[in-house]
């Protein structure tokens, strides 16, 4: 076999590996697309009692959910960015969705689901046609002021929603549990 040959093939070869190969390419922001989303938090509530209480610091990024004065629950959180920010203030858990969808954050989609513009506001944005408007999932939604919620979604190390609080997946749940309706949620710079 001529050698020209044997390292054309071995080339096509590695290169046939490298694409289709099962190895996961290394987390968003690793390479520079996207920021890794942060850790979640912890869990103690063994043994606390007393009435609950959310704390959310929006220059941390962290929210803390107290039994009585313990601390049993500690979360990064994501609030809202520039323009959308997250208003500080003592409010109280108003309302509860496990399964939120909002009728004004999403994306707007053709016929087959792929999305064609995505992240909008449905007041703002007009929509393009042949789309329908596809609202953004919020599982464990808690509002405490008017539109404003603490919701399971991504968390960035930042401020990156449109004014809600998002929670990481595992943590929104623990917060859903056990905050009833008219848990005090204290926001603050």
């Amino acid at each position: 076999m001529n050698p020209r040959r044997f390292f054309q093939i071995a080339a096509a070869s590695l290169v046939a590996l490298v694409i289709c190969s099962c190895e996961e390419y290394p987390p968003y922001g690793v390479s520079g697309f996207y920021p890794r989303a942060a850790p979640a938090g912890w869990w103690h509530d063994e043994g606390a009692s007393g009435s609950p209480k959310i704390i959310v610091h929006i220059g941390e990024q962290k929210a803390y959910f107290y039994k009585g004065k313990t601390v049993v629950g500690e979360t990064t959180v994501s609030t809202g960015k520039p323009g959308f920010s997250t208003p500080p203030g003592h409010y109280t858990v108003i309302s509860k969705d496990v399964d939120h969808v909002s009728t004004i954050f999403g994306d707007y989609v053709d016929d087959y689901g792929s999305v064609v513009r995505s992240n909008i506001d449905a007041r703002k944005d007009s929509r393009p046609k042949g789309t329908h408007f596809d609202g953004a999932r919020m599982p464990y939604a808690m509002f405490f002021r008017g539109g404003y919620a603490m919701h399971q979604g991504y968390v960035p190390p930042f401020a990156a929603s449109h004014g809600c609080i998002r929670i990481p997946r595992g943590m929104a749940s623990q917060f859903f549990e056990h905050a009833p309706v008219g848990t005090p949620v204290t926001v603050t710079e």
